[in-house]
C-alpha cells in the first residue's frame, strides 16, 4: 500500500532496513530485545522544497538511496515505513 504513496514537498518515503540479528559473538538479539533501524531505503521522493518566493528547490535525496536517519525522526507509516522530511536525513550512504 505505501509503496504507491507520493509524498509532498520536501518528504520522503523510507522503508527501514532492519538489522542484523546475530552479533558479531554469534548472540541472537531477540525482537523484543531490538530497536528500529535508523537507516532506510528511499522508494519516493516530493518534488522538494518550497521557499518564501515559491521557488522548489529540488532534493538531494533520490529514489533508491539508502539514508541515515535520526532515532526520533519521521512519522510512522505502517510497520516498516516511515515519511520524513529530507532535513531529518543525516546523510547518504554510499555504495
Amino acid at each position: 500500500m505505501f509503496e504507491k504513496l507520493r509524498p509532498l514537498g520536501d518528504r520522503i518515503l523510507v522503508k527501514r532496513i532492519e538489522e542484523q540479528e546475530k552479533t558479531m559473538g554469534g548472540i541472537i538479539i531477540p525482537d523484543a530485545a531490538k530497536e528500529k533501524a535508523q537507516m532506510g531505503a528511499v522508494l519516493a521522493t516530493g518534488n522538494g522544497r518550497t521557499d518564501a518566493a515559491g521557488k522548489v528547490t529540488p532534493l538531494q535525496v533520490k529514489v533508491g538511496d539508502t539514508v541515515y536517519f535520526g532515532k526520533y525522526s519521521g512519522t510512522e507509516a505502517g510497520r516498516d515505513y516511515l515519511i520524513i522530511r529530507e532535513d531529518e536525513v543525516l546523510g547518504i550512504l554510499e555504495k
